[in-house]
């Protein structure tokens, strides 16, 4: 009884209310990407760790905590706009980085969906990036996963 009421009066293990750092938000965006279309495929986890690990330079751990993390972000999200209202404050080079990114999780699995298409869409104008970067980073990030000719 007594360790049920510490329990009920401990800190949470993991405070929600903690600001949203550019790691959590891009993380939160990739996650919801890679399962909007209802199945998360083992590739497309892959590719978010992988361009997690490689665009801010962290150890397997660390990628692993804060894809954690953002899956619990991104279940409890009505909308993107905690994400993206970070990410808008960005150079314009690191937001097109982020769609770059999120184009690599799309075409992991060598498959694009009209709700993945959407999604980048949203996201990049949320964001501000245009619709030519978006289209010629779609087109550049397809060329590259479709490997040499």
């Amino acid at each position: 009884m007594f360790k049920n009421l510490m329990e009920l009066f401990a800190p949470p293990e993991d405070n929600h209310d903690a600001p949203i750092t550019t790691e959590l938000a891009v993380a939160a965006l990739l996650v919801h990407l890679a399962g909007i279309d209802g199945e998360f495929a083992d590739v497309e986890m892959t590719r978010i760790r992988q361009v997690l690990r490689n665009h801010f330079s962290l150890d397997e751990d660390a990628v692993a905590e804060l894809i954690a993390r953002a899956r619990k972000r991104d279940a409890e999200a009505v909308d993107f706009y905690q994400f993206t209202s970070l990410l808008t404050r960005l150079d314009m080079d690191q937001r097109i980085q982020i769609i770059r990114m999120m184009w690599n999780v799309v075409f992991a699995d060598h498959v694009q969906n009209e709700m993945e298409d959407n999604m980048v869409w949203r996201v990049a104008e949320l964001i501000g990036v245009s619709a030519r970067e978006r289209t010629m980073l779609r087109a550049e990030v397809r060329k590259e996963q479709a490997g040499p000719a």
